[in-house]
Parts: C-alpha cells; structure tokens; sequence
C-alpha cells in the first residue's frame, strides 16, 4: 500500500470511472453514488477537511460524518434521516474505500466502516387482488392515455419489472400477433443483469390495444410508453417521475393507500407468485435479484403459506 498525495475529493471522479469499467454498475447506481458521496465532501469541507489525504482519514472522522448524517435534516418537515438512508450514504463511501483498496492506496479499511440497525424490520407492502382491480379499472381507456396507463398496469404487475425497466422498454421490442396468448421478453435489468419477463393475457391485449391506438396517431417516437403533453420538439420517452404522477391519480380515485407506488406493483407480483407456491428461488430469477437475501424480504408470504400447510397436515386428530 502506497500513501497518496492526492486529496480525497480529487478521488471521485476516478473512483466513479472505476465502478464504471471495472464493477459495470449502472448508470443509475453510479449517478446515486455522486450523490451520496457529494454529502461527504460538503461535510468534509464544512470541516476544513477538504485537503484530506486518504491515508489520513481516521475512525474518529468517519464517526463525526455518522453523527452528522443522524441529525442532519434535508426536508421542509425537519426530519432527520432514516437510518436505512444514512446507510446509502455508508454503503457509499464503503465502496470509496474499496476504490483505495483496489488501486493499492493506503486508507481507512472499508469493513471499519459498519452499517446502522433500521429503525424496524423492513416489511412490504403488497395489494391484494381486489386492491388491483380497482386501481386497474381506474383509467378512462376511452382514451389513448388510458390506454397506455391501463397497459402500464398490466405490465407492471405481470412482469415484476422495476420502473427504470418498463420506461426504457421500445416500441420495436415489443412483436404481438392477433390472439397471442404468450409473451416473453429479453431484458438488462438493474447491474446489468439480463433475465426474461413473461407477460400475462391482460397485458397482451392492453399492449395490442395501445399499439394499435399508436399506429392510428402515426408517431414516429422509438420509446413504447410516450407523454402525450409536453413540448413537441422534445423526448417523449414516459418518465419514471411521469408514471409515478399518473399512478398517484389512479390510486386516489380508487382508494386506496397513498403509499402504493409502481415499485408495490412488483411487490405484488412477488407476493402473488409466492401464494400460487411457487419456490423463492424461481421468484428470484423473475425478479432479477442478484442475492437470494434480497428475495427473502417475502417470507412473511412463505411463512404464513408453511403454517397453513403445517396446520392442514400436521394439526392432530381429535382422540
């Protein structure tokens, strides 16, 4: 290990081009990285230690930023940050750490730094079917905008996809032939993991009625989910943020908790899946989850199914 002369805020950059090339993450995960590494460099300079070498970074600073992330208050309501969201900004500089480790500079041991316990044990929250018949019978599909909405919702729930997914899905991916029943495609999903997404019946006949609704406005737009507001003369690739809007105003009228989002749609798709029996394993691959750990914030599914079936073979008989 070799001490540096550079500064530690002089690092990032290389550090981002590092997880680029060498770890391939997302652009997504390298963009949130800036991010939560920015909140470390305002710390460091708001301390005058914007000249800190990496060798000289000591536990005492990394505890003094922890200090400064549980009470550091970035909304107008003056909440200081959850301690799932101090972790981001750890797992973070973790990985910047781990950045010095690969390049054979001298710094702080990544696995000094420790992650905080989550205020409560994560639970998901998940809608049931009567809660998804009414948010799918939501949208005026009267319309070419509700068209697309209720194909959104289909899609959403028969593919598991995340957000970033269905928005960078095109027009030409997408080959459905009158009375199609099946459907699978080939994505690249979240750290660049390739999987296969299976659409239902619904989600056909919604998509077919969408594209053909497209096909009558003759765009000529690359993106399958396009806005139909907004400049003309600009990308009218549908937004995460503009999905989020719209599935909020479904979600009102059809009364159901604020909370949901496009991201408890997969959720839901997990859960569904998991109450039909199928393995935790095979809900991994539809999901895209690299680690089993992270398919496995579903057991409360799995374990109330083990007590039913413990129950109904296992509860004894009357002597």
């Amino acid at each position: 290990m070799q001490k540096s002369n550079i500064t530690i805020p002089k690092h990032i950059n290389d550090f981002l081009d590092w997880i680029d090339v060498e770890k391939g993450l997302s652009t997504k995960t390298q963009e949130n990285y800036r991010r939560f590494l920015e909140k470390f460099l305002v710390w460091l300079k708001n301390n005058n230690l914007s000249n800190l070498l990496p060798h000289q970074l000591t536990a005492d600073h990394i505890w003094d930023y922890r200090v400064f992330l549980s009470r550091h208050s970035p909304t107008r309501k003056n909440e200081p940050l959850k301690r799932t969201t101090q972790n981001y900004y750890l797992i973070a500089l973790r990985a910047f750490l781990g950045y010095f480790v690969a390049k054979d500079i001298l710094s702080m041991p990544p696995d000094k730094i420790t992650l905080s316990r989550p205020d409560k044990e994560k639970t998901v929250k998940f809608l049931s079917i009567e809660q998804l018949n009414k948010l799918f019978s939501a949208p005026d599909t009267s319309t070419i905008q509700g068209i697309r909405d209720k194909a959104i919702l289909e899609v959403f729930f028969s593919t598991g996809m995340r957000i970033s997914e269905l928005t960078s899905l095109n027009l030409e991916q997408i080959k459905i032939s009158p009375g199609m029943s099946d459907l699978e495609l080939g994505i690249v999903g979240k750290g660049g993991r390739a999987r296969t997404v299976y659409f239902s019946k619904n989600a056909i006949e919604w998509l077919e009625k969408y594209i053909s609704a497209r096909a009558l406005d003759e765009d000529k737009e690359k993106a399958l989910f396009i806005n139909y507001s907004g400049k003309k003369d600009a990308s009218r690739r549908l937004t995460p943020r503009a999905i989020e809007k719209n599935m909020k105003k479904y979600i009102i009228s059809a009364g159901l908790p604020i909370t949901t989002t496009p991201h408890v749609l997969r959720h839901s798709f997990a859960t569904d899946l998991l109450t039909q029996g199928v393995d935790l394993r095979i809900v991994q691959e539809f999901l895209g989850h690299k680690n089993i750990l992270a398919t496995q914030i579903y057991t409360h599914v799995t374990n109330k199914r083990l007590r039913d079936i413990h129950r109904q073979f296992h509860g004894g008989k009357e002597s």
